[in-house]
């Protein structure tokens, strides 16, 4: 599996409207267009991604939503079809354990550092000022954490946790991108077969 972690630090941790998505529901566009461009092809889904979007709102504790591409039903490629099922996912209890809301759909209690633990694998950190994604070769993608922050970027706590595993930062362009742009560039170099 390509996993991908996103953390939205104003990402609401309760349910919400469908209807103010970029507002009342602190950004939740952003991680909804991001599971977009990790997951979708033009007519099928990406089988080999999971993706945790870490929601770091109001009003309680971070929770973090997965999405297994391998087993994601009723996702539709559009924002409100992927926040829908992110809502439901927040209607459910969330303990210290995956709790499945729908199918390929998971919740649980924690933060950046519960999945760092949970998957113990090399992280590669997507940042502006990172090495040029093709200025060198990368192998083992498979077994690789890619985490990209929101539009706030990512903390100077969340980047020190990220400096304390094995962890490379790379940049995919020398513009600054969205998320999920950088996301769709990411796979377009793993398609071709960087070996990323």
């Amino acid at each position: 599996m390509k996993n991908f972690l996103i953390v939205g630090h104003k990402a609401v941790t309760e349910t919400f409207s469908l209807n103010d998505l970029p507002g009342a529901a602190g950004r939740m566009d952003i991680l909804c267009r991001c599971i977009n461009a990790a997951l979708f092809l033009s007519h099928d889904l990406r089988r080999d991604v999971c993706v945790f979007i870490v929601l770091k709102g109001e009003p309680s504790s971070p929770k973090i939503v997965r999405f297994d591409g391998s087993m994601v039903r009723y996702l539709s490629p559009d924002e409100r079809s992927c926040a829908s099922l992110i809502k439901k996912a927040l209607e459910k209890k969330a303990q210290d354990f995956w709790t499945e809301s729908t199918a390929g759909v998971s919740v649980r209690k924690g933060d950046m550092e519960a999945i760092i633990k949970e998957l113990e694998m090399k992280i590669t950190y997507l940042r502006e000022d990172g090495e040029d994604i093709r200025a060198k070769i990368f192998e083992g993608y498979s077994n690789r954490l890619f985490v990209l922050g929101d539009h706030l970027g990512l903390t100077e706590v969340e980047e020190k946790m990220i400096s304390e595993c094995e962890h490379e930062t790379i940049s995919v362009g020398p513009l600054s991108l969205h998320a999920d742009h950088c996301i769709v560039l990411l796979h377009n170099e793993m398609d071709r077969g960087k070996h990323i």
